[in-house]
């Protein structure tokens, strides 16, 4: 009898072994598995479960949290959803989330282990802290500045600090209202169909995911690479720049839009943007040197994030003499976001200092108790200081004398530089409005924002430099928002 008892109090420790053994298999080694699997629900009910931390502008959360009462409880609000969409981007519970919402989901879902005093004890509960806020770099006065001055029209703004790199505007129009695709009832596929099937493309981030033709403005970069290569020594020396002026090894010939360009000085071409001196120039200074300057400003770099990932600009470093040409002035296949342009002109105001742009002050937990912050940003030599100084002059005149006289604002010194991109077949779509700037105040020790403005849509005539009547104003106003309002970021 105590033999048969013994054998079965064997058996069943084997079977609570077996029992063991078998949990910890599901607990731990297969746990990844059953969370990722897409029949399993409860991640998503607790990622749902309790409100989202806020994305912050000027200490103001833009963001929201409103308790539905269904299983997925909480649904993300948003606090004028389409200014601010192309820095939140949206929270889904349908689509998932995108730009700050996706790259700071860890903070803002609660997710993050810095949140927690005890993340190894959250593991074992399956708990988690309160979401986390975001506190972001922009200037609500500029921000609002920027999305005015578009008035709905397709075209984006980015302004940076120039000498923190501190983003403090970036508006992308036509925009859409996030709130729209928060939940998961029919309205919200709806939404999803009707906008992305709008040919405006209002979910497009144009201000970091877009790159254009940067026309006129991308003599900046041309002038800061003769200057620095030495093949321009003195601004004020007739160029030898024949009008119009035929590309190397073609037939073809280019012309400016502007009278008096032959053998103009670089001070008096840049102010008044003639195309055949600075197409000169780029040969002049040849594909190396041109591709090493563009590339110092930022151009090719395939890894910049924001924090969330921004499209490449892009500047051929394979060219023959003739695209080289089209290529200096802009055209041929140069492309640019506008938050490109900001920084070529930042480096400008920042003495040839490039500062990597970014739009996360800091992250906090719920109770406001630092997570991280941004920390000293990487900074790379665009130019020479000396090449930066003298760009600075030649910007300033572009305002006070040229093409750029929408831009002056009293009380402060401008630089700017206009610029016209020619696009479509046979250069027949209605050029897009460029115009890129820095602004510092009379009583300021150094520049206070750098800007770039791009109007799809621009309403000038063909023949009329449209970056001056179009772009400029709605920079000048960004400018003017930020210098009247200190600077203020997002903390």
């Amino acid at each position: 009898m105590t033999r048969y008892i013994r054998h079965a109090a064997c058996f069943c420790a084997l079977l609570l072994v077996a029992l063991l053994v078998n949990a910890t298999r599901i607990q731990v080694f297969q746990a990844r598995s059953y969370d990722d699997n897409p029949a399993n629900r409860r991640s998503s009910i607790a990622r749902y479960g309790q409100p989202r931390g806020d994305i912050l502008v000027g200490g103001v959360p833009v963001t929201g949290s409103r308790d539905t009462g269904e299983q997925l409880r909480y649904e993300r609000t948003y606090q004028d959803g389409p200014l601010y969409a192309p820095i939140t981007g949206f929270a889904s519970q349908e689509y998932g989330t995108t730009l700050l919402e996706h790259s700071e989901d860890a903070v803002l879902s609660g997710t993050d282990p810095m949140l927690s005093a005890f993340p190894l004890w959250n593991d074992f509960t399956r708990s988690r802290p309160s979401g986390g806020d975001v506190v972001t770099t922009l200037a609500p006065d500029a921000q609002q500045a920027a999305y005015d001055g578009l008035r709905g029209r397709k075209g984006a703004v980015a302004a940076i600090e120039p000498s923190s790199g501190r983003i403090l505007a970036l508006v992308s129009t036509p925009s859409y209202n996030p709130a729209a695709l928060s939940g998961n009832d029919a309205t919200v596929g709806r939404s999803w169909a009707r906008l992305n099937g709008d040919a405006d493309r209002p979910m497009l981030n144009r201000a970091v995911r877009q790159t254009y033709p940067p026309g006129s403005t991308f003599k900046v970069v041309t002038a800061a690479a003769a200057l620095d290569a030495g093949v321009v020594t003195d601004v004020d020396e007739p160029t030898d720049s024949p009008a119009p002026y035929r590309l190397p090894g073609t037939t073809t010939s280019l012309t400016n839009e502007s009278d008096g360009c032959e053998d103009l000085s670089v001070r008096e071409a840049f102010k008044w943007s003639c195309n055949t001196v600075f197409a000169k120039l780029g040969v002049d200074v040849g594909v190396e040197d041109m591709s090493a300057t563009a590339q110092s400003f930022g151009f090719n770099d395939t890894d910049l994030r924001i924090p969330f990932s921004a499209a490449q600009s892009t500047f051929d470093t394979s060219v023959d003499k003739a695209q080289l040409a089209l290529s200096s002035i802009g055209q041929y296949n140069t492309r640019a976001t506008p938050l490109q342009m900001a920084m070529v002109s930042a480096a400008v105001a920042n003495g040839g200092q490039l500062r990597q742009p970014y739009l996360v002050e800091r992250t906090t937990r719920a109770g406001g108790a630092t997570v991280s912050t941004a920390g000293p940003r990487p900074v790379r030599q665009a130019m020479q200081p000396a090449t930066a100084v003298r760009l600075q002059e030649l910007m300033a005149e572009v305002v006070t004398e040229g093409t750029g006289t929408n831009a002056a604002i009293p009380g402060a010194t401008v630089g700017g530089k206009t610029g016209t991109a020619q696009h479509g077949i046979g250069n027949s779509g209605t050029p897009y409005a460029w115009f890129v700037s820095w602004a510092q105040g009379d009583s300021d020790m150094e520049a206070r924002v750098a800007v770039a403005v791009v109007v799809e849509d621009a309403e000038a005539d063909r023949g009329e430099i449209s970056g001056g009547g179009d772009a400029a104003p709605i920079a000048r106003a960004v400018m003017e928002a930020v210098l009247n309002s200190g600077g203020g970021s997002g903390g």
